[in-house]
């Protein structure tokens, strides 16, 4: 089809704000609707009733290397609104033997700092870290132990925390090359691509309502809460909307952006493969105020939290891959991870400050190689409808650079424009 004069966009998580922003910015009329009171997803921030303060949904690290995720903050103008070191820092924490390290790649592309015992992994040598390419060279249906040495001292403090919290998927079912494209995209684009950015007040302020006010500067329409029933197709295009019971018809010149969870998205679109497993993440907030030279985050290894990440007003915990923990009371979680995020930042394990504990059982798809085959193209067999989300063929797994590249690769699409990168 020809370039359209309007675009229906459904769906308002970061994907779909995505393809708004391209569309609108090449001067397509945009409608944008979204199910929930809210834009944003999962990726936004609100007022915790309990802890009375606003919290993160989730904990989502972004890097300076994040093409799509920079471009998308440019556009927007909230690049101003995140925070962090001026260079690739990681400390680390082992919780089994009490050692901190802090990882620091330098910053050209050439990898010297893997000479120096002050900016690798504690208690490994150079030639550990050459054990990544074996992650080029993974076969398809290969997971991330089939190319990684599980016994190895890097495996457990820095490979293996990097896949899980990636690839939110067990490192003996998730995929070895989506694994390697991160690492490639990462350490291996050089310590300049590493630098760590969070946002400074939260994840709405940097990513959600920046983009809801350019949007509505430009004219689109957001309509909210709007949920969509059905799809309408006839003679190889979609043809009709409906939003419980208010249908709009689609013109000639008219397409749509999908930008749905992938089961709504198989329920509206006949014949669509997508992933059907997913994995849990556990997130608990604690309200603490920690003053500002701490370290924004802490990797912690061997305990049951896995990244703590300083939050304006609460120290936060991410737990990736979190099944195992799904089903346990929370009056349980609590406390087994404040031990870990006291360690972290070296605080008195009592008392225990107010906490809060947020579950995600389907937070995102499971990265195996089975799952890997179902994520569909941008494009679908109707001319006028395309697809968006972080559970899409974007090359990446489920993350905000992912969510917010597929939103572009849609909006390309239907623009005309190449694709290639």
């Amino acid at each position: 089809m020809t370039q359209p004069h309007r675009v229906h966009v459904v769906g308002a998580g970061l994907a779909g704000l995505a393809a708004s922003l391209a569309l609108a910015d090449a001067g397509v009329g945009v409608v944008l609707y979204e199910a929930a009171p809210f834009a944003g997803g999962r990726c936004r921030s609100y007022l915790d009733a309990k802890l009375g303060c606003r919290i993160d949904n989730g904990n989502h690290l972004l890097i300076a290397g994040n093409r799509d995720a920079m471009r998308y903050a440019d556009m927007i103008g909230s690049r101003d609104s995140f925070t962090g070191p001026r260079t690739a820092l990681y400390p680390f924490l082992d919780r089994a033997t009490g050692e901190r390290w802090t990882l620091r790649p330098n910053t050209g592309k050439i990898p010297w700092w893997i000479l120096s015992p002050k900016r690798r992994v504690a208690g490994t040598g150079p030639f550990a870290y050459l054990s990544a390419r074996d992650l080029a060279d993974a076969p398809a249906d290969a997971v991330v132990t089939d190319s990684l040495n599980p016994k190895s001292t890097i495996f457990r403090r820095l490979w293996q925390p990097l896949a899980v919290a990636a690839l939110n998927t067990e490192v003996d079912t998730g995929s070895a090359r989506l694994f390697g494209t991160i690492v490639r995209e990462t350490l291996g684009a050089g310590g300049e691509a590493c630098i760590p950015l969070v946002p400074r007040e939260g994840l709405s302020e940097s990513l959600v309502d920046p983009a809801l006010a350019r949007l509505r500067a430009q004219g689109t329409n957001f309509r909210n809460p709007s949920r969509l029933r059905d799809i309408g197709f006839e003679d190889g295009r979609a043809v009709t909307l409906d939003f419980e019971g208010t249908a709009e018809t689609l013109k000639q010149g008219e397409a749509v952006v999908l930008a749905v969870p992938a089961p709504v998205a198989s329920r509206l679109v006949p014949d669509l493969t997508v992933p059907d497993e997913f994995r849990a993440i556990v997130n608990a907030h604690y309200r603490v105020s920690l003053r500002g030279d701490a370290p924004y985050f802490v990797g912690l290894v061997g305990g049951l939290a896995e990244w703590v990440f300083r939050k304006t007003e609460t120290l936060s915990v991410t737990i990736s891959a979190a099944d195992r923990l799904i089903d346990r009371p929370a009056e349980e979680l609590a406390p087994l991870l404040w031990a870990d995020v006291a360690a972290a930042y070296d605080l008195p394990p009592e008392p225990m400050p107010p906490w809060q504990i947020v579950k995600e059982k389907r937070a995102t798809f499971a990265a195996t190689p089975a799952q890997l085959k179902r994520r569909p193209p941008t494009a679908t067999p109707w001319s006028n409808l395309v697809l968006a989300g972080d559970w899409t063929d974007t090359g990446l797994p489920a993350t905000i650079e992912g969510a917010i590249r597929s939103g572009f690769r849609a909006a390309a699409h239907l623009l005309g424009r190449d694709q290639t990168r």
